[in-house]
């Protein structure tokens, strides 16, 4: 250790008789260990609450001449890991020996160092001081660690709660207005906030998915600038009055070998920071370029930019950037996490520049680019349309939420399917035998026989005959895997897209009608 090395390992040496302190600290020095003398014990005091130190070297004259109370008051005051070491020099003739219980109790964490004393025991003993005040320094950050985590997660679930109050309210007092009325634009909006509430959940389980090592990517030929133009498009109704989104990209197409579902993943959660960030009458430039090697997405924004401090932790779990209450959309700091990771996943990497606070910032994605790829002269397509035609298929309903069960009954009803509904595994199980529907849809958490068991029993007893569909929140990749080993055809996540299970139910009619 040097001078240089921090104060809270040096040695605060209080020996104010003889040449105690000199030829303690001069021993110190030899080991590489800092000492620092103190003139007195007011100064050791203040010395070591304004410092720090790794331990108090004093000699027992100390507490003859100047009490114990300041340097126990002291002591008192430490924060609850702190429990300094305190070296005392005793075995002096004219004062005798520091050997009193209860000063010995009243100052704590003591080590006790007869004189005469040989300089290689002082200095092992300042060494195992300094190695236990260490452990204490460790403990200090681990406990300051575990605060902060409690503060991130206590601020989480404050956004948290507002991410979610937020479109539950628009829901609930769309559903209390007069829809006959206005059935075309509340129905619009309560879309629409559901595909926000749909939104938070997927990026807080993709979070986890990803800091888990639990994604895995479908990688293919992705046209890196018709991919942007796609999320573009779709972003523009979201983009306030006032406010410009634009996009520069080079005529040619630009190849990357990745995940479209993932990179489109990154771009939106990019352009939708920028979104809501940047305030009316500002502009927002998503570009698009490529080297020979590398492919480059850049969303700049004339927003509220960044501090020097926030550059280094805009990409860390819960982070936000300080905005003001009158932003029309929130967030709760996890879009840039999950950007960070997936872009890390196609070995590629991000980073953010800002000139400061009010002059808004830009983002940088890097992936590696595929210089030669099989043209298919397939562009990328929009979701298709339902299928419309008459449906002739049997559906049983296996749900134990009585209004989400009743609910889809009702709108597969009103599109023409013949449904049929069960609340729990057992009736689901009986209903299935004695109907035989052509389609069960399946809650996998039901009470008695779960769906995995109803799925297992129906398939020995039906065969192929039925189609299975699991209809559940439980949307990891293993959650998937069980359920198609336990016999369904299909794995579905709630809150189920109806336009998306209605087309398959068609391609499954269409299939069997072909089949036969």
């Amino acid at each position: 250790m040097t001078e240089s090395a921090p104060t809270e390992e040096q040695f605060l040496v209080l020996a104010p008789t003889g040449r105690d302190a000199a030829l303690t600290r001069a021993l110190l020095a030899q080991a590489g260990l800092v000492s620092r003398v103190c003139t007195s014990l007011p100064d050791l005091c203040r010395r070591f609450e304004q410092e720090g130190a790794a331990a108090l070297l004093i000699a027992e004259e100390v507490f003859v001449r100047s009490g114990v109370n300041a340097l126990r008051d002291m002591l008192a005051r430490q924060s609850a890991w702190s429990d300094v070491p305190i070296l005392i020099f005793t075995g002096t003739p004219a004062y005798g020996r520091v050997n009193d219980p209860q000063l010995l109790s009243a100052i704590g964490n003591v080590i006790l160092l007869e004189r005469p004393l040989q300089p290689i025991s002082m200095v092992s003993a300042a060494r195992s001081a300094l190695r236990a005040r260490r452990r204490q320094y460790d403990a200090r950050a681990e406990l300051q660690a575990q605060q902060r985590a409690v503060r991130e997660r206590d601020q989480f679930l404050a956004m948290l709660g507002h991410e979610l109050r937020n479109p539950l309210s628009a829901i609930s007092m769309a559903l209390k207005l007069d829809t006959q009325t206005h059935q075309s634009k509340y129905q619009d909006v309560m879309s629409r906030q559901l595909a926000h509430l749909t939104r938070l959940v997927d990026d807080l389980l993709d979070v986890a998915r990803v800091t888990s090592g639990k994604i895995v990517l479908r990688c293919e030929d992705v046209d890196f600038v018709a991919l942007t133009q796609r999320c573009i498009a779709l972003l523009q109704p979201s983009v306030r009055d006032g406010l410009t989104l634009s996009m520069e990209a080079p005529d040619e197409r630009i190849w990357i070998y990745a995940d479209p579902v993932r990179i489109e993943q990154v771009v939106n959660n990019l352009v939708t920071n920028a979104i809501k960030y940047t305030g009316a009458n500002g502009q927002i430039v998503v570009q698009v370029s490529a080297t020979e090697d590398q492919a480059f997405l850049r969303v700049r924004d004339s927003g509220i930019g960044l501090a020097p401090g926030m550059i280094d932790r805009v990409f860390e779990l819960f982070t936000q950037a300080e905005g003001t209450l009158d932003r029309s959309q929130g967030g709760m700091g996890i879009g840039l996490t999950l950007v960070r990771n997936l872009v890390g996943l196609h070995d590629g990497s991000v980073s953010v520049t800002s000139p400061g606070l009010g002059q808004g910032s830009e983002f940088t994605v890097s992936l590696p680019r595929k210089t030669v790829a099989v043209d298919s002269g397939i562009s990328p397509q929009l979701p298709q349309e339902p299928m419309h035609q008459t449906p002739t298929d049997k559906v049983l309903i296996v749900e134990d939420n009585e209004d989400s069960r009743e609910l889809l009954a009702a709108i597969l009803t009103q599109r023409g399917y013949e449904v049929a509904t069960a609340e729990d595994g057992q009736s689901g199980i009986d209903e299935a035998l004695a109907e035989r529907p052509q389609v069960l849809l399946v809650d996998i958490g039901l009470p008695g026989i779960d769906g995995y068991g109803l799925a297992r029993e129906v398939r020995s007893k039906l065969g192929g005959d039925v189609y299975l569909v699991a209809l559940t929140g439980y949307g990891q990749p293993q959650d998937r895997t069980r359920a198609i080993d336990a016999g369904f055809d299909v794995h579905l996540t709630k809150p189920v897209d109806i336009d998306a299970l209605e087309r398959l139910l068609a391609n499954r009619a269409a299939s069997s009608a072909h089949t036969a």
